[in-house]
């Protein structure tokens, strides 16, 4: 099993998500579990309000040197982590920091060996560049733009990771880079009326035959 920590202001914004689904399933949390199923992944938060250490309890505060919005304080953020780190050895630490290595398959990949990993989500202008530097976290980006917070990447990444974790998508099959998709998929009705206009199934699909079908994919893919 894998156990995500995740260290966030606002647990709430995330949790429905993580809690539902295929997710939700992974940590025996939706659907029907099986008998003497154990949960795949396990997740926990951790408010940083939670550990405020300063006068006036403030997790947010003016950045040194001027500038707009208010930076997270790092003493809240590092009892944070000290508290989901406590007695494991090993955890990986994720710091979300849009100057970051680029979050793709293959991390998701290494990341589902892992058995802990800690993820830090910023608000505000970020998060006092020091905690990341105490905590040696590896920084990472989702992408190539700015969102208002880290709580979206850290759902991002767990989502991404759970697919990797044996046992979470139910058939190895499931996995896109172990199968022959394609990113166009069709259902019932064979045809579709919509507002006057008739969209038709690609006869292929409804040959039976499968070496054309999978000809058919493959070819939709590269495109």
């Amino acid at each position: 099993m894998i156990h995500f920590h995740i260290i966030t202001l606002f647990p709430e914004s995330i949790e429905p998500y993580l809690s539902s689904s295929i997710l939700g399933r992974a940590q025996g949390k939706s659907g029907k579990p099986k008998k003497n199923e154990k949960p795949k992944i396990c997740v926990s938060f951790y408010d940083p309000k939670d550990f405020v250490v300063t006068k006036h309890k403030r997790v947010d505060q003016r950045p040194y040197g001027g500038g707009p919005g208010m930076v997270l304080e790092p003493t809240a953020i590092l009892k944070a982590v000290e508290k989901a780190l406590r007695g494991k050895k090993g955890a990986t630490k994720i710091f979300f920091a849009t100057d970051g290595v680029q979050f793709d398959e293959r991390m998701a990949k290494q990341l589902a060996r892992k058995k802990a990993i800690v993820l830090i989500c910023g608000r505000y202008e970020g998060v006092d560049a020091r905690v990341q530097k105490i905590l040696k976290a590896k920084k990472v980006s989702v992408g190539p733009y700015v969102l208002t917070g880290g709580e979206l990447p850290a759902v991002t990444l767990i989502d991404a990771v759970s697919r990797f974790v044996p046992g979470v998508l139910g058939k190895a099959e499931s996995l896109e880079a172990s199968r022959v998709a394609s990113p166009v998929t069709y259902t019932r009705p064979e045809v579709l009326t919509w507002k006057g206009k008739k969209y038709r199934v690609p006869k292929v699909l409804l040959s039976g035959n499968h070496a054309d079908i999978e000809s058919w994919k493959i070819s939709v893919k590269r495109r």
